[in-house]
């Protein structure tokens, strides 16, 4: 069995890891697995969501799914914390933990509540993997539309869930700091809020990030910048989907520093931001140089229209809305 299978299996309850073996899947269309007590065992394969059976077949309906029990949330979340959940604290006040692999593992139940915010949690009983995926080459067609050779320009990845814009940042970031094909490497510093970025494990980067990337793992983002700008001196920070006020900050905080930033955000076109009274003022501003729209979800990291500060076309792909 592949190492990637093995990390993965070794996490689940003995019940649920039989099956998932039966099903045979190719662990590199698997997206997701979801427990929730008393319900059925459901995967995200391909871009499709299928039910477990008890005969360890994928299914499109419900009938004959493997429900998950109670003492098989108890058993997955003993094997993911090496049955030390005081240890992983930290990472559970932010409702994940992210183990060997880079695969990230999100937990609801019972939150525990103090005076500063979010304690703990207790009675877990939903759990959800999300694993790791690396598209080496993704960036590849975005390269000439962000880079000069030697200047980076600030660069807004605008895409709706599921198209793979955390997977196009993560590539991009990789080629950045690696330099290639006529472009030199770049020191980049890396703010990963949730660890979907690097996916560090004990403080190491699981995916690959280029050579002179340094990572902020578990950090916020405005606190993050800041703080990489002081110590690190990036010429390029990548941060995953800003949005705040604090965000907005630290963002003006960086390119008066002379620092250039590549961020993503949801929404579904340059239009769409324009719309939401925080990011509002980004665009009016033209502080970002390129705006990169995605919207195919049957592949990540897919480009269909590239924009410059002033929202000038600078490619479009026949997938997108002017297209049709």
């Amino acid at each position: 069995m592949e190492q990637r299978e093995e990390e993965l299996l070794r996490i689940f309850a003995a019940s649920v890891r039989e099956l998932l073996k039966r099903s045979a899947l190719d662990y590199d269309k698997l997206q997701e697995v979801r427990l929730r007590v008393q319900a059925p065992l459901l995967i995200r394969y391909g871009n499709i969501e299928y039910y477990i059976g008890v005969d360890g077949r994928l299914r499109g309906e419900q009938k004959d799914a493997y429900i998950v029990q109670k003492a098989d949330i108890k058993e997955t979340v003993e094997y993911i914390s090496q049955y030390s959940l005081y240890a992983y604290e930290e990472e559970i006040r932010q409702g994940f933990i992210t183990i060997q692999g880079g695969h990230r593992v999100g937990m609801a139940g019972k939150v525990i509540m103090e005076k500063e915010g979010i304690k703990s949690m207790k009675y877990i009983s939903f759990i959800n993997i999300r694993l790791s995926h690396q598209i080496k080459g993704c960036a590849d067609p975005l390269l000439p539309f962000v880079t000069d050779g030697t200047q980076v320009k600030h660069t807004l990845i605008i895409s709706p869930p599921r198209c793979g814009k955390t997977t196009l940042l993560r590539d991009l970031i990789r080629q950045l700091s690696n330099g290639d094909n006529g472009h030199r490497g770049v020191t980049v510093g890396v703010v990963d809020e949730r660890s979907e970025i690097g996916a560090c494990y004990m403080g190491t980067p699981q995916n690959d990030l280029g050579i002179r990337t340094d990572v902020l793992d578990c950090c916020p983002k405005a606190e993050g910048m800041m703080m990489l700008v002081r110590t690190m001196a990036p010429e390029v920070i990548a941060v995953d989907e800003i949005g705040g006020r604090r965000d907005l900050e630290a963002i003006e905080y960086v390119r008066n520093c002379g620092c250039k930033l590549i961020a993503t955000v949801h929404g579904s076109s340059i239009d769409d931001i324009r719309t939401k009274p925080l990011l509002r003022k980004l665009v009016q501003e033209h502080v970002f140089e390129r705006y990169v729209v995605l919207g195919d979800t049957s592949i990540a990291g897919k480009i269909t229209e590239v924009f410059d500060a002033q929202g000038n076309p600078l490619y479009r792909s026949c997938i997108s809305a002017a297209c049709i």
